[in-house]
């Protein structure tokens, strides 16, 4: 990985080998905390849903989040951790991006346009209120949105 990559959570991909890093380093813990942003997330989800049918990917999303924060000592309470909820509100943004994408791209290419598309984190908010989404149960189980529907509705699939 480049000395410029990744140092920014706005700033761009330019090599593949810089988004594969992430991902490695995502999928064996070696991931250094502060570089677990929320790009680094929407590129976990772009990789593993361009890679796998949707249903392998979001078991793999999930479970690697999981396995991710046990690695680097993130627990889930009540505020912070792994948010079911969020993982799958994510994962249907980014089908509903790689739905409307062109694929005749590169996969940098795909995850800038991503990344940049969906670079505020706040977006959730826009279809839950804040009760809803930071609730306990949200956190641990998908929740319907109460504000608007997702793209393609409110379904998990």
């Amino acid at each position: 990985m480049s000395a410029r990559a990744a140092t920014s959570k706005t700033e761009a991909f330019s090599a593949f080998d810089e988004v594969e890093h992430l991902i490695r380093g995502f999928e064996s813990g070696s991931l250094p905390r502060p570089q677990w942003t929320h790009r680094a997330h929407l590129t976990v989800a772009c990789w593993y849903l361009v890679c796998y049918p949707e249903p392998e990917a979001t078991r793999r999303i999930r479970e690697g989040i999981q396995r991710y924060n046990q690695a680097v000592g993130i627990v889930t309470t009540r505020e912070s951790g792994y948010h079911e909820t969020m993982t799958i509100f994510w994962i249907r943004m980014v089908k509903s991006f790689l739905r409307e994408a062109t694929l005749e791209c590169s996969l940098v290419y795909l995850i800038n346009d991503l990344t940049g598309r969906y670079a505020s984190a706040r977006l959730p908010f826009e279809y839950y209120s804040r009760d809803r989404l930071m609730s306990w149960e949200a956190r641990l189980n998908w929740v319907e949105p109460d504000l608007k529907p997702l793209p393609g509705g409110n379904r998990q699939e």
